[in-house]
């Protein structure tokens, strides 16, 4: 059985490599919907699998023309890096209006630089280029602002309060705060402090964001990140960190147990799980995750 999901993830690797050095690479395999892989641009999103969606939500969306009279004199002065996936519904929603705006704006084509990720399991927001990487790419759309070459602030899924006056904040005061502030702290440190540095601070960090972060799955969703990336130490210890921003979530001592057992760490996994069912006596997935821990 091992054998054949390796014959299976190589096969789609195999098939992802031509892209390299194509635009608007398209992935039509084994009956799944379509989707874009590697960089794209808006040609790309209004081919005849894409077009239905883009045409409409660029079209519906309402500029902010005055908050555009204004941005348009400083953003030219950027260059754009943007993340999305044609299979991800925020991306669908948001990355047409984004396209309007800076069309509006008369933004450089060659300044916008689009990259539309996977979404399949074995390369998770991946691009074949892995043009992602080390850039905390663990939502999309992503859009990154950049100067000089160096990123000055992002806009994550979806804006703040508006496209037009996010983008225009960035571009003059940067102030800004994006959203998922949260996976922004616990990236830094890890980015610049190491795994250690993140587990000495988990305290700091709990009493810091406790009922600050919106929903569990902001920490959840970056931990799968690190697991797709082969970063295992450090996905553990961000889903050990959710179940203490999140205790009475029930999911985030399975995620955290899961990904323990998977690497071997039986015993703690285990540990995690009784002590999940111990909170959540009834819960009916915990009882059948433990079971499965325990018998493999």
């Amino acid at each position: 059985m091992k054998t054949n999901i390796t014959i299976i993830i190589i096969t789609l690797v195999c098939v992802l490599q031509p892209q390299a050095q194509t635009i608007n690479y398209e992935i039509t395999t084994n009956g799944d919907t379509p989707f874009l892989l590697g960089e794209i641009n808006k040609s790309g999103l209004e081919g005849k699998n894409y077009m239905s969606w883009f045409r409409k939500n660029y079209e519906d969306y309402k500029l902010d023309q005055e908050t555009i009279t204004v941005l348009a004199k400083n953003l030219k002065d950027y260059q754009i890096l943007a993340f999305m996936g044609t299979w991800c519904g925020d991306s669908r929603q948001e990355v047409p209006k984004f396209y309007k705006i800076l069309e509006a704006c008369e933004f450089p084509e060659e300044q916008l630089t689009v990259i539309a990720l996977s979404g399949k399991s074995n390369m998770y927001k991946q691009s074949p280029n892995h043009r992602e990487a080390g850039l905390n790419i663990h939502r999309v759309p992503t859009f990154i602002f950049m100067k000089n070459g160096k990123e000055m602030n992002r806009i994550v899924e979806h804006p703040v309060e508006s496209f037009e006056k996010d983008m225009l904040n960035i571009v003059t005061n940067n102030d800004y705060k994006s959203n998922y502030q949260i996976v922004t702290k616990v990236n830094n440190i890890l980015k610049n402090e190491g795994l250690n540095g993140l587990k000495k601070q988990q305290e700091q960090l709990t009493t810091s964001f406790k009922d600050k972060v919106e929903s569990m799955y902001e920490l959840n969703t970056y931990g799968r990140i690190l697991y797709s990336i082969n970063q295992h130490e450090e996905a553990i210890t961000v889903f050990d960190l959710n179940t203490k921003l999140f205790p009475n979530q029930p999911i985030t001592y399975m995620s955290l147990a899961n990904t323990l057992g998977v690497y071997g760490e039986r015993t703690e996994a285990i540990a995690v799980l009784e002590k999940a069912i111990q909170l959540f006596p009834n819960n009916k997935d915990l009882l059948k995750n433990l079971d499965v821990v325990k018998t493999n």
